[in-house]
């Protein structure tokens, strides 16, 4: 409960006594006036009553304290609890048409809240609104704070645990088999294919090159090997997923072993599914990359080799109107006598050519023929790799659906899209 000073709009619009209200106070004297004032006004405002004095802002309590004609300094340390205040709260219970909070009633809130809210939402503070929303609405009055407390987590816990129950039963026993292979090991033994598996998965990409290209599609055909069902979480949230995903990645083997098997299998389950994913966009990243790469290397390749090639020539048309000059005036010479001397020898001939290679249709072509070089000696094991997880074209043995970023989309084997 919020103890913020509070505005003369908000002091007018929950803490002023209506017709009905004066009815109930008609009868109460001194401080019990003062007090079941404020849990009547209190109550209508929060649907609860409050716990102390603490929860009752300074604001309120004058303005209530001038509208029942009785001092405000009389309600510090007063204790909301005993006989009177009891009595008090079920008079305003009955004036509100609420009930208290039984025992079937928290049952029920539970059983709706693990139902409705907490398998889509798992954040304690979620849950917790929606259930004081939810006695709004049952109009029952909402129990004490630490009961609040028990019957939020008591919904949460249920409904993870029912979440995983179902994730897991639609699973095979061969792939929960695998799954719980990745854990079958203890941390000291250093040598464990299962483990360095797991570990491989959890590992980050590293910078762009054949290597790393390769280590990610290793990692990629380990998590398909498990054989998770593609549509395995399409009833879960991405907030629960994620955090699942999340929860799976830092803790460590032994203590993903402590948790019960169904908890256990889902956890790595959803991790697997989410890095199936991330790495095929990782392997997206590294085909572009190496594409730019290539290419940056085959520009400046070529550049390098052309550069000692390439001399600008100063005054190209004066040097074309001689060459057609003196090839209008002789035209029966031979080229070496009219027009090498035209432009000052055969060397500026040649040297006009060279610029012309180097900046037009011949630069690029050498650039092409080089980035197919560069791709043929250095990078076609990797290409291949990232082609063949990273195409749409293809279709997966297991799935027979494409892959588009990330996006399954059902597609004919073989078939391109």
């Amino acid at each position: 409960m919020t103890t913020e000073p509070l505005d003369l709009d908000e002091l007018v619009e929950h803490w002023t006594l209506l017709d009905g209200d004066h009815e109930l106070v008609a009868g109460k004297r001194g401080t019990s006036r003062l007090v079941f004032t404020l849990m009547l006004k209190f109550y209508a405002r929060y649907g609860r009553f409050p716990d102390s004095d603490g929860d009752l802002a300074g604001e309120a309590v004058e303005f209530v304290a001038r509208q029942v004609h009785v001092p405000s300094e009389q309600m510090p340390g007063y204790e909301f609890a005993g006989r009177t205040v009891e009595y008090y709260r079920a008079q305003i219970r009955g004036h509100f048409g609420f009930r208290a909070c039984t025992v079937e009633d928290a049952q029920a809130l539970e059983a709706w809240l693990a139902e409705n809210v907490a398998e889509a939402d798992p954040r304690q503070e979620v849950v917790r609104d929606q259930m004081l929303d939810r006695c709004r609405k049952w109009r029952v009055e909402p129990p004490t704070k630490g009961r609040i407390e028990r019957i939020v987590r008591a919904a949460v816990h249920g409904a993870q645990t029912a979440l995983c129950e179902r994730i897991v039963g639609r699973l095979s026993a061969e792939t929960i088999s695998r799954i719980e292979q990745l854990l079958a090991v203890d941390d000291d033994y250093e040598d464990d294919e299962a483990r360095d598996v797991l570990a491989l998965v959890k590992a980050s990409p590293g910078n762009v090159s054949l290597d790393t290209t390769l280590t990610e599609i290793a990692k990629l055909e380990a998590v398909r090997a498990v054989g998770l069902p593609a549509s395995l979480f399409s009833d879960v949230t991405p907030r629960v997923l994620e955090g699942w995903r999340q929860r799976a990645m830092v803790e460590s083997p032994s203590h993903l072993r402590e948790h019960p098997r169904a908890l256990r299998v889902t956890l790595l389950a959803a991790l697997l599914w989410a890095r199936e994913r991330e790495i095929t966009d990782t392997l997206v990243d590294l085909l572009i990359s190496t594409v730019h790469r290539i290419g940056a290397k085959a520009d400046k390749k070529v550049t390098n080799e052309l550069i000692g090639e390439f001399k600008r020539i100063a005054n190209k048309e004066t040097l074309l109107f001689k060459v057609a000059e003196a090839s209008v005036s002789r035209p029966d010479d031979l080229v070496k006598e009219v027009v090498f001397p035209a432009v000052g020898g055969e060397q500026t001939l040649l040297d006009l050519v060279a610029e012309y290679k180097s900046s037009g249709p011949t630069y690029r072509r050498t650039v092409q023929t080089k980035l197919k070089a560069s791709y043929s000696t250095t990078t076609a094991a990797g290409w291949s790799g990232c082609c063949k997880y990273s195409s749409s074209a293809p279709t997966t043995p297991r799935t027979g659906r494409c892959w588009t970023r990330s996006n399954w989309s059902p597609a004919t084997p073989g078939a391109s899209t």
